[in-house]
């Protein structure tokens, strides 16, 4: 019964759907903070904590926004949390934090930037808060989510189309085994035609599975969900060694790795040699014993896939040749397509070491690079904290090299 009131569905909403291509077209993007104080939800029932939302609101001005747009960005992608949507600690706010969110989406149209709204569960919320992983857990968590989609999207029906896009999921965690049942194609029509019912002239972007991957884009099948008015994203931190160096979050591997340099073949090999053996020294006095072998064996295993000019440049062109295909295969075009996350840790939080700056730059260029070759919008990750480009943490600005290097894109 359910398969059966879900094509229903499906063909109702598309019957709605009645643009022949997208609404929304965009090129050069950023991604602003999720959060800048992470209140934890024990307040999320004070409306001085939590609003205005998203709670960037408080501390970017409309300058700061009309800075972006001489930066060389035309759109922004704004995330936002919806545990907050999600918890009963919020409910007594749920109405304002709509209008909020409205309220923002119209004060970056009004900066001269394009938005697209992203519905951003962080992986688990831990602390009663409710994340990605009770989200795709829990069949009664993902109908909530499915409602708060539903009502994002009334939210935002009125908009101009040309000027908001709506995403309905960032990095669904779902579809990572090979050979596992692929579960995220059902519960992404949902989602879709939750949205779709409600906002019949928005853009809506979506993505596939396992963190919104290359691979997981390429499993999608795109004629079922036969609406033009679609843009389908994807996101890539390749390589993951050098992008997300000493990120305490990001498994039991990586917070050991700091100091590799990007590119690495353009280091001197002894500058090279002696980081590499200073992560090991951090692996054998810090990692847990049983896990020393595995991590050291670990380290020397990615480091061989990035060694060297040409072998660095598959593992950047990976992801975007994946999808290439994908899109080629199924008729979609690249104008439908963005990267919509990419970049460089700057520095962990509580962590004293700092990537220097150029090479960051000289990433985000490799990257950027990559996508305007194939034709794809990109939004690079992001505004401000652990990967900041403009700030870093608590309103101090960055290093400019990313920033400049954007401005020098032709």
């Amino acid at each position: 019964m359910f398969k059966t009131s879900l094509t229903a569905m499906l063909a109702l909403v598309l019957s709605l759907a009645s643009a022949s291509a997208a609404s929304f077209s965009m090129k050069r993007g950023i991604n602003l903070d999720i959060w800048d104080t992470w209140p934890g939800e024990d307040r999320w029932g004070e409306a001085d904590v939590l609003l205005p939302f998203p709670e960037w609101r408080k501390n970017l001005t409309e300058a700061d926004l009309k800075a972006l747009v001489a930066d060389g960005f035309d759109f922004v992608r704004m995330p936002v949390d919806p545990s907050v949507f999600l918890s009963e600690k919020a409910a007594p706010l749920r109405e304002q934090l709509f209008a909020s969110v409205l309220d923002a989406a119209r004060a970056i149209n009004a900066a001269g930037l394009k938005v697209v709204v992203d519905l951003h569960l962080i992986q688990s919320g831990g602390n009663g808060q409710i994340g990605m992983t009770e989200v795709m857990a829990d069949p009664g968590q993902f109908d909530r989510y499915v409602e708060i989609v539903r009502q994002m999207a009334l939210t935002l029906t009125k908009e101009n189309p040309e000027q908001v896009a709506f995403e309905l999921m960032n990095e669904p965690v779902v579809d990572c085994e090979p050979g596992e049942k692929k579960v995220w194609p059902e519960r992404q029509q949902r989602l879709y035609a939750a949205a779709r019912t409600s906002a019949t002239r928005l853009t809506l972007v979506l993505s596939g599975g396992c963190w919104a991957s290359a691979e997981g884009l390429a499993s999608v099948d795109p004629k079922a969900i036969p609406d033009d008015n679609v843009i389908w994203t994807f996101h890539s931190y390749a390589p993951f060694l050098l992008t997300h160096q000493g990120a305490t979050w990001a498994g039991d591997f990586i917070p050991y790795v700091t100091g590799l340099p990007y590119p690495p073949h353009e280091a001197p090999r002894a500058e090279l040699d002696a980081t590499l053996d200073n992560v090991r020294k951090k692996i054998r006095a810090e990692a847990p014993v049983l896990r020393r072998p595995g991590l050291l064996s670990y380290l020397d295993e990615q480091v061989a896939t990035i060694d060297s000019k040409e072998k660095l440049a598959v593992e950047l062109d990976a992801p975007f040749a994946q999808v290439a295909a994908w899109a080629a295969k199924n008729g979609v075009a690249s104008d439908d397509i963005y990267l919509g996350e990419f970049g460089m840790i700057r520095q962990e939080y509580g962590n004293p070491f700092v990537m220097p700056g150029a090479w960051r730059a000289a990433y985000v260029k490799d990257m950027i690079a990559r996508a305007e070759a194939h034709g794809f919008a990109w939004s690079v990750w992001g505004y401000g904290g652990a990967f900041g480009i403009v700030d870093e943490f608590e309103g101090r600005k960055a290093e400019p090299d990313v920033l400049e290097a954007i401005r020098a894109l032709k």
